[in-house]
């Protein structure tokens, strides 16, 4: 496993750009003439001991000392340790080393495997020796400390520790079992603990579990937990069961969630059968308010008429921040904009009071002629700096400028960080592509500074050009305005062909790629999407065919001269089968061509208010973000104001029939 020099792009070493031990500069009349890295011998020797550590016994002949002197040697020994986790002359070694580390970042997977190979032989001394509970908390490990204390007679306090953990609304691993016989042996595991137990399981939708737990109940206790599960699984047949049985009982938190259910896999089923249903429940106006609401909801996600009928039979006491927001969304939908004003004068005031509702109570008034109330929400909105903040500048006929507030750099506290054990060991894992381990060392470092110092360290991580987790702890610490900061360009010469070849701007491209990757060329998501803009291999191919590009692999989809090309190429096709709409285009690279199709209006609906309708959350928010971040990119090109009039257009469906289908 080679280390890298170069940071997945076309760019000198990174430990040229900073390095993260101090570095001795030879300085000539003022410039700068090499800088020295003194860990270049160290980490190469690293390198190759670490990648061979997991495949053999480590070598008889000792290590140098610039390897045992290396800020990552802890990790080489971790290696050698996990490989030897079944020989029993290593004990004593892992033991110490697990001691001397402590809960530091360099242990935790070293002490995980060791916690499972003392549970497998039932070393149960040792387990607890080894064991944390602050830091191994998943549910086997701490079930094995459970099961250590029974084998070992450390019962003080133990019922309730088991109790505790038994109370769990998920399937639990075997290794739980030894705990819950013991409490079971001693009378404390009875029905009432199981019902308790299985009605958790219920409230998550876990019916199975539910089910499983209702075999060892009396009759009278698994009746009501069965039929809640079933209305769980079949929610359509069983509320239509208990419509056709309406003197069959049921408990109501169970009527609800299988009515839930119902509706949200058939909106429009469930509102045809409202009436029967709640007159079958024998449901008066107050008690049917929360199932009016169960079925206006998911008919807003389908932007139908019909929802704002449902918004008004449910009781506002029943309105949470959701019901509040979807029932001005389909008011919006609907064009009623006194019902967009009132909709939101009733919403609590931290929900009124976000930018996005300000944004649209302004919109209102100014629907509804009052154009002082407009105006002024306007101006408040402006600078929030988001997708809300240049929308309101483009209504009030202005161009956008971005407020910067920048986070003042401190150069002293910089290279107090640079120096300091942890930023060294993190920035030593990135050269040597241990990445894993170098996200624990970074938020381990993160951890004990104070405000001042986390906001330099991101400086410090955007100088490595480790953007990833810069921007991320940007935003824990609430920095979102240093623009040239949280915004760098690190793949121009990808992007600039990119963007000549498709004809598209250089700052939605750059937008895509912060926002599908932040930055980070291997990227890899659980859908199997790879690389910078974040490409599933079959849509890599795919456009690759239709330009007339060799099919890339998997290797070469996480290098980005091949996969910004692709990705932009997949971006244009969409704008064009979108006629050129680019939050329609946006959308369908998020959520796929095929629902951003559906998403569409007969008629032209107004951008803002399309773009407020997208029922997909994360799609909703990823379209905001990518256009808001095109912005930002080209304002820093030039430091101009931007010209957002054109966010106030309409969204329709193109042309061509076969628009937004999915490619191919």
């Amino acid at each position: 496993m080679p280390c890298r020099y170069n940071l997945r792009m076309n760019a000198p070493p990174r430990w040229i750009a900073a390095a993260a031990v101090p570095l001795l500069a030879l300085s000539f009349a003022g410039a700068a003439k090499a800088v020295a890295d003194p860990y270049a011998d160290a980490r190469r020797e690293f390198v190759a001991a670490y990648a061979e550590a997991g495949r053999k016994p480590p070598a008889t002949t000792e290590d140098s000392r610039a390897l045992r002197d290396y800020p990552l040697y802890p990790y080489l020994q971790a290696a050698r340790l996990q490989s030897r986790l079944g020989d029993p002359a290593a004990a004593g070694e892992i033991t110490a080393f697990l001691k001397q580390h402590g809960d530091a970042p360099v242990a935790r997977s070293l002490r995980r495997s060791w916690l499972m190979s003392l549970a497998e032989r039932k070393s149960w001394a040792a387990y607890l020796d080894a064991y944390r509970e602050d830091v191994d908390d998943s549910s086997a490990a701490r079930c094995n400390a459970l099961a250590a204390r029974v084998a070992l007679g450390r019962t003080d306090g133990l019922e309730e520790a088991i109790t505790t953990t038994y109370l769990s609304p998920k399937s639990l691993p075997d290794a739980c079992d030894p705990a819950f016989d013991w409490l079971r042996q001693r009378d404390r595991l009875d029905n009432a603990l199981v019902l308790r137990r299985a009605r958790m399981a219920l409230a998550e939708g876990e019916a199975g579990l539910a089910r499983y737990l209702a075999r060892s109940l009396p009759d009278a206790q698994a009746g009501p937990i069965n039929q809640w599960a079933a209305l769980i699984e079949q929610p359509r047949g069983s509320i239509e069961a208990l419509i056709a049985a309406p003197d069959r009982s049921v408990e109501a938190a169970a009527l609800l969630d299988g009515w839930t259910r119902y509706a949200r896999s058939d909106p429009e089923g469930a509102a045809d059968r409202y009436r029967a249903f709640t007159q079958a429940r024998a449901l008066d106006a107050r008690a049917a308010s929360p199932y009016a609401l169960a079925v206006a909801l998911p008919l807003s996600w389908r932007r139908t008429s019909r929802s704002l009928e449902f918004f008004a039979l449910a009781d506002p006491i029943d309105f949470d921040e959701r019901a509040h927001e979807w029932h001005v969304r389909a008011a919006l939908w609907a064009g009623d904009w006194a019902r967009v004003a009132r909709g939101i004068a009733a919403m609590p005031e931290p929900l009124r009071t976000q930018n996005r509702w300000r944004y649209w109570a302004a919109r209102a008034a100014g629907q509804l002629d009052d154009r002082d109330a407009a105006q002024a929400g306007y101006a408040a909105v402006v600078p929030t700096d988001n997708w809300y903040a240049a929308l309101s500048a483009a209504r009030l006929g202005q161009r956008f400028t971005p407020t910067v507030v920048a986070v003042p750099r401190d150069d002293a506290v910089m290279e107090s960080l640079r120096t300091q054990p942890p930023f060294v060991r993190t920035r030593e894992l990135i050269l040597c592509d241990l990445d894993a381990q170098a996200n624990r060392e970074w938020l381990a470092a993160l951890e004990p500074l104070a405000r001042a110092e986390r906001a330099q360290a991101v400086r410090l991580a955007s100088g490595w050009g480790w953007h990833l987790q810069a921007i991320a702890a940007a935003a824990r610490e609430g920095i979102f305005d240093d623009y040239d900061l949280l915004y760098p360009r690190p793949y121009d010469p990808e992007v600039r062909r990119a963007a000549q070849t498709t004809g598209l701007p250089e700052p939605l491209i750059y937008a895509v790629i912060r926002q599908e990757s932040l930055y980070r060329a291997d990227a890899a998501s659980s859908a199997g999407a790879l690389g910078l803009m974040q490409l599933l291999p079959s849509t890599a191919r795919l456009t690759a065919r239709k330009n007339g590009l060799q099919n890339p692999s998997r290797a070469e989809l996480l290098t980005p001269s091949v996969n910004v090309p692709l990705g932009s190429a997949f971006l244009k096709s969409l704008m064009d089968r979108a006629a050129g709409q680019l939050p329609l285009a946006i959308a369908g690279y998020n959520a796929g061509p095929a629902a951003a199709r559906r998403w569409l209006a007969e008629t032209p609906v107004e951008t803002d208010v399309w773009v407020e309708n997208i029922p997909y959350n994360e799609t909703r928010s990823y379209v905001q973000r990518v256009v808001w971040h095109s912005v930002v990119f080209a304002w820093l090109e030039d430091r101009k104001p931007r010209d957002v009039s054109g966010w106030l257009g309409t969204i329709r469906s193109p042309a061509v029939d076969a628009a937004l289908q999915p490619a191919g």
